[in-house]
C-alpha cells in the first residue's frame, strides 16, 4: 500500500521548481510502478512528464496533475524549510502541500486500494507533468497530443488542483475561463516638446485606443460563468526626460473571458481597434496576442455528479460546481475527455508557509478512493 503523507513529503523534499524536476518525476514512477502501472516518460524540451496506465480496458479514469512549483520566496519568512516537509501541530508545510504534490500522493494511495480490492473494471491513469506553473508549453498541451496521435483513449480526467474554497470539499471546477494576453506597442516618432509639429507623440495614441478597449462591455455573462473582464496590466514608456516627446510606448492587458468568445474572436476585436486608432497617425501600432486557454465547460451529467457525490459522501457536503478562479492544464486535457477539478483548500498556495492539513490530506485520499469506486460502478463493465 501507498502511505499517501510519507509520498507527500518525499515530493515536497524534491525541490522542483519549474523547468526543475529534482527527482519528483523519478518518485512519481517508481511508486506507480509498484502497484502495477505501465509508465512511459515523455520529456518534451528540459520538462519531465509522465503517462502511467493500469489496465488496458474501457472506461480509461485519469488522474491529472504536476510535480512543479513556484520558487518559495525568502526561505527565512518560512516556518520551516520550503521543502523540509515538516509537520506541525497536524499541518504539513512545505512548496507544494496544498499546490498539488499531496492530490497527487492521495489519488496513488487511492488508486494502490482500488486495485488491491479488485473495484478496476476498466483502467487507471496518472498524467503528470512539470511543467504547469510555467509557460505550460511543453508539459500537459504536448502530451495531450501525443497520446492523441497515438490513439490513447482517456474516458473521463479528474485534476488534483486546490480547488476547496473555504473548507475542503465546498467547491469543484468543471470549467474554467479561457485567457488572451496582449501586447501593443505604438511607435511614433522621437522629438523635443517644444517642436511637436516635427514628432508623433505615441502616448495619447495608445491611452485612447486602451480606453477604446476598457469601455466595451464584452458580455453580461454566461451560463455558470461570470461576464468576462478586460484588465490593463502594464504602461510603459521608456522616456527618462521631460522635454522629449517619446518615441515608442507600450501597453499589455488580459481578458479572461467565458464561451461567449473565442480567443481568435478577440484578438481580432484587439487587432481591428488598433488599426481603427492609427488611422491618421504618422506612426504604427502593432498588436501581439497570446491565447493561453479557450474557455470551456463540462457540462453537469453522471460524471460530475460521481465526483460530487463522492465529496458529499466523505466530507458530508454538497460542493459547488464552480467556474471561477484562473486556468489549469484542464483546459488542455478537456480536448480529450470530459474533466472535473477536485482538491483541497488553496488558500495558500503560492504563499509562504503554503500548507495542508494532514488530515485533510488524508480526506481526500478518502474522496478520491470514493470517487474511483463510484466511478467504475457508474461506467465500468
Amino acid at each position: 500500500m501507498i502511505d499517501a503523507i510519507n509520498l507527500t513529503k518525499e515530493l515536497i523534499r524534491r525541490p522542483s521548481v519549474t523547468p526543475a524536476d529534482a527527482g519528483a518525476m523519478d518518485i512519481v514512477e517508481q511508486t506507480l510502478s509498484g502497484v502495477g502501472f505501465a509508465c512511459r516518460r515523455m520529456r518534451f524540451g528540459e520538462i519531465e512528464n509522465l503517462y502511467a496506465r493500469f489496465g488496458t480496458e474501457g472506461p480509461n479514469l485519469c488522474f491529472a496533475g504536476h510535480t512543479d512549483v513556484v520558487p518559495a520566496g525568502d526561505e527565512k519568512t518560512w516556518t520551516s524549510g520550503a521543502f523540509d516537509a515538516a509537520v506541525v501541530d497536524g499541518v504539513l508545510i512545505g512548496r507544494g502541500a496544498a499546490d498539488m504534490k499531496s492530490a497527487i500522493a492521495a489519488f496513488a494511495a487511492a488508486s494502490a486500494k482500488a486495485i488491491d480490492a479488485g473495484q478496476v473494471t476498466g483502467s487507471l491513469s496518472f498524467l503528470i507533468t512539470g511543467d504547469e506553473e510555467g509557460v505550460a508549453t511543453h508539459g500537459t498541451r504536448m502530451v495531450v497530443e501525443a497520446l492523441d496521435l497515438d490513439d490513447e483513449v482517456i474516458s473521463h480526467c479528474v485534476v488534483g488542483e486546490p480547488t476547496s474554497s473555504v473548507v475542503f470539499g465546498d467547491m469543484i471546477k468543471v470549467g474554467r475561463r479561457g485567457s488572451i494576453n496582449a501586447e501593443i506597442t505604438v511607435q511614433g516618432v522621437q522629438g523635443h516638446v517644444a517642436y511637436p509639429d516635427r514628432a508623433a507623440n505615441p502616448v495619447p495614441v495608445l491611452l485612447r485606443l486602451l480606453l477604446r478597449l476598457q469601455e466595451r462591455r464584452l458580455d453580461e455573462g454566461y451560463p455558470e460563468f461570470q461576464p468576462s473582464n478586460l484588465e490593463i496590466t502594464r504602461i510603459d514608456v521608456p522616456n527618462t526626460a521631460t522635454n522629449v516627446i517619446p518615441g515608442t510606448a507600450r501597453a499589455q492587458l488580459n481578458i479572461r473571458f467565458n464561451p461567449h468568445h473565442t480567443g481568435e474572436d478577440l484578438a481580432r476585436w484587439i487587432e481591428g481597434a488598433a488599426e481603427a486608432e492609427a488611422r491618421g497617425f504618422a506612426g504604427s501600432i502593432t498588436v501581439v496576442p497570446q491565447i493561453s486557454g479557450e474557455a470551456f465547460l463540462t457540462e453537469p451529467g453522471p460524471f460530475t455528479e460521481v465526483a460530487a457525490l463522492a465529496v458529499e459522501d466523505i466530507a458530508g457536503r454538497r460542493p459547488e460546481l464552480s467556474t471561477s478562479g484562473g486556468t489549469s492544464d484542464a483546459r488542455f486535457i478537456r480536448a480529450l475527455c470530459p474533466v472535473v477539478e477536485l482538491g483541497l483548500v488553496g488558500a495558500t498556495m503560492h504563499q509562504v508557509d503554503e500548507r495542508a492539513p494532514v488530515a485533510e490530506i488524508l480526506q481526500l485520499q478518502a474522496v478520491y478512493e470514493r470517487l474511483i469506486e463510484r466511478y467504475f460502478a457508474a461506467f465500468g463493465e
